[in-house]
């Protein structure tokens, strides 16, 4: 999301089209998922799982009381991880502490990595600040920190969620989606760390401006107290990689349209903007997503955040509802674990106090609810 505008209400915006559910959407809205963990604290936004069923999520400092960032849940209940110090917000110490996580993903060689966005309560980042840190989950110690630069992470940038493919480089590449700023793709070379952006102010990871979503029977807006409603725009958020790693899949929030790009056109860092914006392909229409997520069989997954629903994409293009509930508020990330099962983050962020004239609507708790698939994560190692 471009969640540096939001709380503050200003030139934030969620934009869309009219409400109406597409015909290529079908299948059975059964409650066939049950929940993982019930958070009473902060609100969470991302969730991974390692191989061994390890759970990780995090809590960005949006306003909340955020006493940690990054958890493990143990016994069902989320403890600082790898340590509280590490957590501890430190604007001393930019590089040194976890400032504000979106994201936590586990890669393929089981490694955590933590992607921090270094801008608590969305007022912008400095170097340091921004930055993708992995831990070794066989010995719970910090092992890489990789430090964006200015010129890749401006202050106005929000890196949101990554994915990693380890084939690529000497060590891996990373892909990142930019929700702040000109929006765009960020890509780390995790061996030398080097990082650069692309598709930056592409129409594709742009806000769709004529996008109006209906979320629990009113139009998503920004409604300041005493304000006129503005539209919410948010580009890049959710991203995913295909099973045999040649197309990163991508989204921006405020849109109902589902693009790809070459990964070997981003991994270049030669590549010019129009060599990789040449291979960007619209896949057409989607629901209303913030994060994505594939598994090894080639297929995509996502919340439909105006209907409180899980979906499948098909290879062929073809969606399917895997899940319906009135708990299903706002699906923000999605994890595929080796359980096979697909984990989500359902956290009322509709609900916030900017959308509704800074009254807080949401109503603890917050929940991790886990699915079976037939399919395990993408790994590409």
């Amino acid at each position: 999301m471009k969640r540096r505008t939001f709380l503050t209400a200003t030139t934030a915006s969620l934009a869309a089209t009219q409400l109406a559910g597409p015909a290529s959407v079908s299948g059975a809205t059964a409650r066939n998922y049950e929940v993982v963990a019930r958070f009473w604290g902060a609100m969470p936004t991302g969730v991974t799982v390692s191989r061994r069923g390890r759970i990780f999520v995090n809590f960005p400092r949006w306003g909340d009381d955020v006493p940690f960032t990054v958890a493990e849940l143990r016994g069902g209940k989320p403890v600082a991880y790898p340590d509280a110090e590490v957590n501890r917000q430190d604007a001393s110490d930019l590089a040194g502490h976890f400032q504000s996580v979106q994201s936590v993903v586990v890669d393929a060689a089981d490694r955590l990595w933590v992607l921090d966005t270094g801008s608590p309560l969305f007022a912008g980042s400095s170097y340091g600040g921004p930055k993708l840190v992995a831990v070794d989950l066989r010995t719970d110690r910090i092992v890489r920190k990789i430090l964006f630069p200015p010129e890749v992470v401006p202050a106005n940038s929000y890196p949101n969620d990554v994915r990693f493919d380890l084939r690529r480089g000497a060590e891996g590449m990373a892909f990142i989606t930019d929700s702040g700023g000109s929006n765009g793709v960020i890509v780390v070379d995790l061996a030398t760390g080097r990082s650069w952006r692309r598709l930056a102010g592409h129409p594709s990871a742009l806000p769709d401006r004529q996008f109006l979503p209906v979320i629990e029977g009113e139009p998503f807006m920004v409604r300041p107290a005493g304000g006129e409603p503005t539209h919410y725009e948010t580009g890049s958020d959710g991203i995913a990689l295909s099973a045999d790693g040649t197309r990163l899949y991508y989204c921006p929030l405020s849109s109902r349209r589902l693009h790809s790009v070459s990964t070997d056109a981003l991994a270049d860092p030669d590549a010019t903007d129009a060599e990789v914006a040449a291979t960007v392909e619209d896949l057409g229409f989607k629901p209303m997503a913030d994060g994505l997520e594939s598994d090894d069989k080639g297929r995509l997954y996502g919340g439909d955040l105006e209907h409180n629903s899980l979906w499948r994409r098909n290879p062929n293009g073809t969606y399917r509802t895997l899940a319906q509930g009135s708990d299903l508020l706002w699906i923000d990330t999605l994890s595929v674990a080796s359980d096979r099962h697909l984990y989500a983050i359902a956290n009322q962020l509709n609900r916030l106090s900017p959308f509704h004239e800074g009254k807080d609507l949401r109503r603890k708790p917050y929940l991790l609810v886990r699915l079976p698939i037939d399919a395990g994560p993408v790994r590409l190692v």
